[in-house]
């Protein structure tokens, strides 16, 4: 009997691999210049959740949600690409998320940065 989830992980590895060389494939500028930082595959494979950020760091939401919508655009065609290479029966249905991490830890780094500044007296840059 094999571990509840083993096999969702294994596929959510093998759909990062291969929707990041799938995105730099299909000639969207924009979509090249995406990673992805995270994938989770719900454990009957329907539903692959993938957490995508800019390399050209996008900190507009605006310029985020249209990534998002290109992307839901795009998906029936990364689906294409991914049957091949994937020994599924039934592929998982995209879902797309712009990842906020890297955001939320500048932005505690910064205000760590101006409470030290604070107590020490001097002026926050």
């Amino acid at each position: 009997m094999s571990r509840p989830g083993r096999r969702s992980d294994r596929v959510a590895g093998l759909l990062r691999t291969h929707l990041t060389e799938l995105l730099r494939e299909l000639g969207d500028e924009r979509l090249s210049t995406l990673v992805v930082t995270d994938v989770r595959v719900s454990d009957d494979l329907s539903v692959a959740t993938l957490a995508v950020r800019s390399l050209a760091d996008e900190p507009d939401p605006k310029k985020q949600k249209a990534l998002l919508r290109s992307l839901s655009q795009a998906s029936s065609r990364l689906r294409r690409g991914l049957a091949p290479r994937l020994d599924l029966r039934k592929l998982p249905e995209l879902r797309f998320e712009y990842d906020l991490g890297h955001d939320a830890v500048r932005r505690v780094d910064q205000l760590l940065h101006e409470i030290a500044d604070e107590q020490s007296g001097r002026k926050p840059e």
